[in-house]
């Protein structure tokens, strides 16, 4: 035991001794290094970061730009400070430093149309997104990841997960929906590409432009500004494999405050009724409908290459799962790309493959309360989910009534969309300077819609009807151009852009059928033939197959004068079938200058700008998307039946055809003219810069369905051009870096942006209306009653709606009754107001919109917060609009909880779509938070893993009474909670690892 202690206490002497000995070492190995840091004008610089490279030991610089730091004698150091190009230096005994100023931000390059350039010689407004910027979460679209990170760009979402974001840029400038308000797309130089071809982790970077002088290159679908999409390539050297994946909860954020099943019958006890159908139950409809979403996504890709060729393969799989049961999108996407240089890399050749499969399942949204997300507000809890009998409850007493649980699971729908694109491009270097290049794209697309309405359904009592149909169509574009660039006298730089492209487009090639009374649900939708029933050809649908071609004619010319004058101007020329013969072809021109202020002396002198370009440009572009190759045609359809007697006696039903389009060989396209003035700034080093913009965009000949008389026209609408929209704004862009330490930094980004939309004209000498009425309001008991209208001198989504004054000695609500002819109040008010007794009583579009991003590092630690919002718009709730009256409860309905308490018993108007429920929009959301933490390369086989943890949407400061303030604010009818395809807003939580190998 002895020995024992002795040779212990000898061990720990030995440990200690070696210890002290390995530490003596050490810190003898360690050498001091002295220096100084300063610029290239020999200005000391205070806070460069210097870090030996491949450990934590680091220092930074004093008030006098010196340093030292102990580091192993073979070590090298890595200074780093902000507005400054980052230097790796061997230790030397004395390391005096100079940092040359790093003009990435002006030496950036950008993708500009069919072809790109250094940020200081651009002339337009241009916004460029790189992907580590990009918003994090589970996104379906890039749309969505652009929300409140360029200016002038709205854009709205929903939490359904089959939803498309809205977007709208600089205001909306036509009277049509759908693609005719959507920006243009192109990827990796491929115009009009799907975006479900293209997953957020196969993207590189993002260009906005914003302006006409960037758009016009792009022609006639470039009214509505054009997203660039450029995708992730492979690089030089060994085959790089990276994983990227997360898995996410979601929840709703915020559900409506309804009646209890108690409160119900508190209230039917306190006013001395009797509630109808109270089957004594407590059913929480809303959590019965809403579950957890559970989503996930995996992407893969492998990329390498060498001095000649490179390549990048991805696939990428996405599972979100909506909150509302029943909904759901599962996407596959893959991509793979090659590229390689021959003929001594004089040419190089790309061959590209995109695929994509998409399924969502829906639940119904239909009216007249066969909407999933509307029943689960108006069913009463009063009454149970299922039978005794295990069948879904139904009361026959209640009109357009149906038990959500029912809708989700006998009413069922499945859609899947199939994409596919070849890709081919050429690029000929032919002498220095100029390369001749040549794009071809070939996509098909295939839509599938699968309905089955059960035996059991409560919408459709046909015992079991299924809808099946497919249509089919395909896009081949090819595109030649060529970019000839030269410098002269080192100071004249010439860039001349010349262009042809084809496009051509077949869609609407399928059909459907519907068929009824099964014998059971066995099948479903999955085998047509076991239906009995179908409606002859009533039940048989077809689309009308179409083909529309566009040919167009392209140049661009750039000049710069010792980088300190530039001018650009381009011109396109476009033909289209969509269009009346006599105005198939349009020319879209623009021109920009730039004046970089902070290259000339007198400005230099001041001392005070490290960047300054002033940049003016006006151009024009059209608008021809959304169309079909028979807008401009005369066309016939069926319209009914009728019986015809043959010859022999026979009676039969025949199709009655009639018209259903008007030609109108004038039709031409709608034209958006802009001007822009843009002031680019940068200080202290560009550690603060930013830009101004002021924009003045007046679009006319405006497209729309007009009213003409069937004396005159085989069909009751003409579609014709005739009006005009104006939208000005405002725009701000400020990136600071307020902290820059060894350790620590924050960086910044701030956008805002104002726009003032107004409708200037909607009828010339041959086509007039007054106004066009919008938004049914679509609540009970005021059918055909809108809420807004399309007038001239107002907005796109000007509310026109009736004024609340209070109740009458009955308490009933009262409105304030108008002058027929001025419009104005008369002093009067009326429990039965008119028409007439609407008015103007506020605008959906938003005074200001905002961005505004914050990055926080600390060591390997990064916390991200993004803030988006708007002020100053108008959202009429039609939620509340709908139940917050008491009478629906006598009718066997549910309504919100401050309908008991705020409302007047008896109210028979309560529901009346009046400024009442016009609430104020405005709201800041903390959208995103982030936090992340890389561990750098570990071991010999992984480069980099980081972990991160997400949540969005995590609070919102609105005043609003509503469940979320982001409702849609593009379309023709913004601004707008609604009733029938409602579908609440999420709370997010995400888990993520990125892995590099």
């Amino acid at each position: 035991m002895h020995r024992q202690k002795t040779v212990s206490r000898s061990c720990m002497r030995m440990v200690i001794f070696v210890s002290f000995l390995f530490a003596s070492v050490m810190a003898f190995a360690q050498k001091q290094i002295a220096g100084t840091v300063k610029d290239a004008g020999g200005e000391p610089l205070v806070g460069v970061s210097i870090v030996e490279v491949g450990t934590n030991n680091g220092t930074v610089t004093d008030i006098d730009g010196n340093y030292t730091i102990g580091t192993h004698p073979d070590a090298t150091l890595r200074f780093s400070y902000v507005g400054y190009v980052t230097q790796e230096m061997k230790v030397k005994p004395v390391m005096s430093v100079v940092l040359i100023e790093d003009s990435q931000v002006l030496g950036e390059v950008v993708v500009v149309g069919y072809g790109s350039m250094q940020r200081k010689d651009v002339t337009s407004s241009i916004t460029t997104i790189k992907s580590d910027d990009l918003n994090v979460g589970v996104m379906t679209s890039p749309g969505q990841m652009l929300q409140g990170k360029v200016p002038g760009l709205v854009v709205t979402t929903s939490g359904n997960p089959n939803a498309t974001p809205s977007i709208t840029l600089r205001g909306a400038s036509t009277l049509r929906t759908g693609d005719a308000q959507s920006p243009y797309y192109i990827v990796d130089g491929i115009p009009g590409v799907d975006l479900s071809l293209v997953s957020a982790d196969d993207i590189e970077s993002i260009d906005v432009l914003r302006d006409a002088t960037a758009t016009a290159i792009y022609g006639s679908k470039a009214a509505n500004g054009v997203i660039i999409i450029t995708t992730k390539k492979g690089k030089k050297g060994v085959a790089h494999v990276s994983y990227n994946g997360y898995v996410a909860v979601e929840n709703v954020s915020k559900d409506l405050d309804l009646a209890t099943a108690s409160d119900l019958r508190n209230y039917a006890a306190a006013n001395n009724f009797e509630l109808s159908s109270d089957e004594g139950a407590d059913t929480d409809w809303q959590k019965e409908v809403e579950r957890t979403g559970i989503s996930h996504n995996h992407n893969i890709a492998v990329s390498g290459g060498n001095d000649k060729s490179n390549y990048n393969v991805s696939l990428n799989y996405l599972n979100h799962e909506g909150v509302i049961r029943g909904t759901d999108m599962e996407r596959f996407t893959a991509r793979a790309l090659a590229q390689s240089t021959v003929f001594k890399n004089h040419l190089t050749l790309s061959l590209g493959v995109n695929a994509s499969q998409t399924t969502s399942n829906e639940v119904p949204e239909g009216s007249s309360g066969a909407s999933v997300a509307d029943a689960m507000i108006y069913y009463s809890p009063t009454q149970p989910i299922r039978n005794e009998d295990g069948s879904w409850f139904r009361s026959n007493s209640v009109s357009q009534y149906y038990n959500p649980l029912s809708m989700i699971n006998e009413d069922t729908e499945k859609n899947i969309y199939k994409r596919m694109q070849l890709t081919g491009k050429a690029d000929l270097k032919i002498i220095e300077g100029l390369t001749w290049s040549a794009d071809f794209s070939y996509m098909t697309d295939q839509n599938t819609s699968n309905i089955y309405h059960s035996t059991k359904s409560q919408i459709v009592n046909s015992n079991g009807e299924a809808t099946r149909n497919t249509y089919m169509g395909n896009k081949t574009v090819f595109e030649t151009y060529g970019n000839y660039q030269t410098t002269m006298a080192d100071k004249h730089r010439l860039g001349i852009m010349v262009g042809y492209s084809w496009e051509e487009s077949n869609s609407d090639d399928g059909f459907g059928v519907t068929v009824k009374n099964f014998y059971n649900d066995d099948v479903k939708y999955h085998n047509l033939s076991y239906a009995n029933t179908i409606d002859g050809m009533d039940g048989v649908e077809s689309g009308a197959e179409s083909t529309l071609r566009m040919i167009s004619f392209y140049g661009r010319v750039n000049y710069s004068f010792d980088s300190k004058y530039n001018l650009q101007a381009t011109l396109r020329r476009d033909g289209s079938s969509a269009f009346g013969k006599n105005n198939r072809w349009a020319t879209f021109p623009s021109f920009s200058a730039a004046w970089r202020l902070g290259e000339e002396r007198f400005i230099k002198d001041l001392d005070v700008f490290d960047d300054l370009k002033l940049r003016v440009g006006y151009g024009v572009s059209g608008n021809s998307l959304g169309f079909d190759a028979y807008t401009a045609l005369p066309t016939y359809g069926v319209t009914g039946w009728f019986q015809y007697t043959d010859a022999n006696g026979v009676t039969s039903n025949m199709h009655t055809l009639g018209a259903n389009n008007n030609s109108n060989p004038d039709l031409k396209w709608e034209r958006t003219g802009m001007f822009n003035a843009g002031i680019d700034f940068g200080f202290f080093k560009n550690r603060l810069n930013g830009t101004v913009e002021y924009y003045d965009k007046r679009t006319s000949d405006l497209i729309y369905y007009y009213p003409v008389s069937t004396n005159r026209y085989p069909y009751g609408t003409m579609t014709a051009n005739v009006g005009d929209i104006s939208n000005k704004g405002i725009e701000l862009t400020i990136n600071a870096v307020p902290v820059q330490a060894k350790d620590f930094s924050w960086s910044t980004t701030l956008n805002l942006s104002h726009n003032k939309n107004r409708v200037e004209k909607l009828s010339n000498q041959i086509y007039s209306v007054n106004y066009i009425p919008q938004a049914d309001a679509g609540i009970a008991g005021n059918s055909g009653v809108n809420l807004q209208r399309i007038m001239e001198g107002c907005p796109i989504g000007q509310f026109y709606t009736y004024e609340w004054a209070g109740y009458d000695e009955n308490g009933v609500s009262q409105f304030y009754v108008h002058d027929p002819e001025t419009g104005e109040r008369t002093g009067e008010t009326t429990t039965s107001p008119k028409e007439t007794d609407q008015t103007k009583t506020g605008s959906a579009q938003p005074k200001l919109t905002y961005g505004w991003n914050n990055t926080l590092t600390y060591k390997n630690w990064s916390l991200n917060m993004f803030f988006q919002g708007t002020v100053g718009n108008k959202i009429f709730n039609a939620l509340r609009a709908q139940y917050n009256s008491v009478n629906l409860i006598s009718q066997g309905k549910n309504v919100l909880k401050e309908a008991l308490t705020d409302q007047k018993y008896g109210d028979v108007n309560a529901q009346y779509p009046s400024d009442r429920y016009l609430e104020n929009g405005s709201y800041m959301r903390l959208s995103t938070l982030t936090l992340s933490y890389n561990f750098g390369k570990m071991g010999d086989w992984v480069s980099n893993l980081s972990l991160y943890a997400t949540c969005n949407n995590v609070f919102t400061i609105s005043g609003y009474k509503g469940t979320d303030p982001e409702v849609e604010l593009g379309g023709l009818t913004p601004g707008i909670q609604v009733r029938d395809n409602y579908y609440p807003h999420t709370r997010t939580f995400m888990l993520g690892m990125k892995l590099n190998f």
